[in-house]
């Protein structure tokens, strides 16, 4: 299951439809193995409406390839429950009603197992249609999209997990194959190496998805591709670590307005915060591995926009531009990461901050920038309800950019825009220092 799914749209057709079907069947197992070790009461919990249950994600990823690839194109299409159209929907006015967001966890039915079945049911229908070349372009091209849909949807599943779990004072611990499979040796000894910096001159640059180093998938947010004016920066070459990050907290970072935007000033009294998500008394986090101790060599995670933006002062730098980010990405990764594609370990982000020769552009850590999530000059959203997918929320939210050990192999990629409203801080993201330069 951790070969790449993005698709070479230009293979010859036997071919193609072969790896169709490959990728098909790989993602849809892969979500069953990811949630495999759950029990029913695990995957039908919410801890927050901002958070989904790990059912609802199985059975709404098969919604998605239902609704919008099954009905157009099946002959005699028939819905395998009329319920599911609402309860499944998560934001697509045009199909219709949508259950409420912080009411899924009330969905005690249909049950886990039922889920199973519709998912079993939906993949065998698809897959007829795709194993016998049934399917016209646009319904390939939507197959490809759900596919990637899906995969995004695995990397919730393991934030929203980890966030349900952090709530039971047991602190409970997720089997296999959600915990670290590392060595215990892999994990890094002693402080990160030292900072440096990476100077960039500015100027002109590309930015936005390039099939021709991005791969040929890009979803419509990432398009099109233009021209950016850079002014000199600079980019530290590996992200903070929870050592760093902790002598921010130990100085009263969290007790200083100073370093905070008016917005996350109020939040943060708001809420009472006074150290990342989960970090726990006694220098110990809570991980998807249950309580652990902190690694300070380990990148620091689960941070706000906010916190990372007043981290970034404090530090006497700022958040990159998501331009800067790709930029400098595209310069780097292709020979400071050559595994970027692969997720390092989904707990604990091991060693990632101890190689010398890893900048961790991809795999340790989403990146906060100082962006806000905005349509690129000329973007058109696609036709139909599907066009709903990114574009109309392209407001009040920041940009994140490379990826992090929840996401899954192939998924990341340089011109890749993640988004999440400011105050957001249970997914897997951290930060990387810049700094402006005079010529």
């Amino acid at each position: 299951m951790r070969g790449r799914v993005n698709l070479p749209l230009r293979l010859p057709g036997a071919t193609f439809f072969q790896h169709l079907f490959d990728a098909f069947q790989a993602v849809r197992a892969r979500s069953l193995a990811l949630t495999a070790p759950l029990s029913a009461e695990d995957a039908c919990a919410q801890s927050m409406p901002e958070a989904s249950p790990v059912k609802w994600h199985l059975a709404h990823t098969t919604w998605f390839f239902e609704t919008f690839v099954l009905a157009s194109v099946e002959r005699g299409f028939a819905p395998v429950d009329l319920h599911y159209r609402t309860l499944f929907n998560s934001y697509y006015d045009g199909v219709g009603a949508r259950h409420p967001r912080p009411q899924r966890g009330l969905l005690t039915r249909p049950t886990l197992a039922q889920v199973h079945d519709y998912r079993a049911a939906i993949d065998a229908r698809l897959a007829r249609l795709i194993d016998a070349d049934a399917l016209p372009p646009r319904a390939r091209a939507l197959v490809e999209l759900g596919l990637q849909h899906e995969q995004q949807h695995q990397e919730l599943i393991a934030t929203d997990l980890l966030h349900l779990l952090s709530m039971n004072p047991m602190a409970p611990a997720c089997d296999a194959p959600l915990t670290p499979t590392a060595a215990a040796s892999d994990e890094p000894d002693g402080p990160a190496r030292p900072l440096r910096w990476l100077a960039f001159d500015g100027g002109l640059a590309w930015i936005g998805h390039d099939p021709a180093t991005d791969g040929a998938f890009a979803f419509d947010n990432e398009t099109p591709r233009h021209r950016v004016w850079l002014q000199p920066f600079a980019l530290a070459d590996r992200l903070v670590t929870q050592g760093e990050y902790a002598q921010f907290v130990a100085a009263g970072g969290y007790r200083e307005p100073q370093w905070w935007l008016a917005e996350g000033w109020d939040w943060l009294q708001r809420e009472a915060l006074s150290r990342p998500l989960y970090w726990r008394d006694g220098g110990r986090e809570f991980t998807l591995a249950g309580e652990q101790p902190r690694a300070p060599a380990r990148p620091v995670c689960h941070l706000s926009y906010f916190e990372a933006d007043a981290y970034a002062r404090w530090a006497d730098a700022r958040l990159p531009t998501e331009a800067e980010w790709e930029h400098a990405a595209r310069a780097h990764a292709a020979r400071d990461d050559a595994a970027c594609a692969t997720p390092r370990d989904l707990v604990s982000m091991r060693a990632a901050a101890a190689r010398g020769d890893d900048r961790q552009w991809f795999g340790a850590a989403w990146q906060w920038t100082s962006s806000a999530y905005a349509p690129y000059p000329g973007f058109v959203p696609a036709p139909g309800a599907v066009g709903e997918y990114n574009g109309k929320f392209m407001v009040n939210q920041q940009v994140l950019r490379g990826s992090a050990c929840s996401t899954p192999p192939g998924h990341a990629r340089a011109s890749y825009r993640n988004f999440f409203p400011a105050a957001a801080r249970w997914q897997f993201a951290g930060l990387r220092l810049a700094r402006s330069r005079t010529v």
